[in-house]
């Protein structure tokens, strides 16, 4: 059964993402508020780029909500941002992970996780200068940071250097 948009539960959420050296060990961080309910979220990596950390924050916290939602991202990562709301990871995909100037598009393996998980909800992207004093915006990057500096961490299969 398809949920109205009016019905949907409306979710906040904010996202970064970190890497030592890009590329390096990296991390990524999440909340996501709705109403009186907050959820941090993060993880790491050993060897990956900051851009595939800022894509797998968003689509980790999209990945971890239980239904539908209405959901509003804030996110510093001008890639993310301008990739979907200027239409360029569609015709990416369209002409099979190809930009219009001919080179391949990086990180096809995350922009296929993340139209895949923004189907399920109506989300919209917005930009937020990173270190500028954003609160949510500066705790998602102590956690991003917090999550590269982790010991054991995974890795990043779908990164190739």
């Amino acid at each position: 059964m398809l949920v109205k948009e009016t019905e949907r539960k409306k979710v906040t959420m904010y996202t970064d993402g970190a890497c030592s050296g890009n590329p390096g060990p990296g991390g990524w961080g999440t909340i996501l508020r709705y109403g009186s309910h907050s959820l941090e979220l993060s993880g790491g990596y050993r060897h990956t780029t900051n851009n595939r950390m800022e894509i797998l924050a968003v689509i980790r916290g999209l990945e971890r909500l239980k239904e539908p939602c209405c959901v509003e991202v804030y996110s510093d990562s001008k890639y993310v941002v301008d990739a979907v709301n200027q239409g360029w990871v569609y015709g990416w995909k369209k002409k099979g992970w190809v930009k219009s100037n001919k080179e391949k598009a990086l990180n096809p393996d995350l922009w296929e996780q993340l139209l895949q998980a923004m189907t399920r909800h109506e989300v919209t992207f917005h930009w937020v200068k990173g270190h500028d004093g954003h609160p949510e915006n500066e705790r998602c990057d102590e956690m991003a940071v917090a999550a590269a500096t982790a010991k054991n961490l995974e890795e990043d299969e779908g990164y190739y250097s």
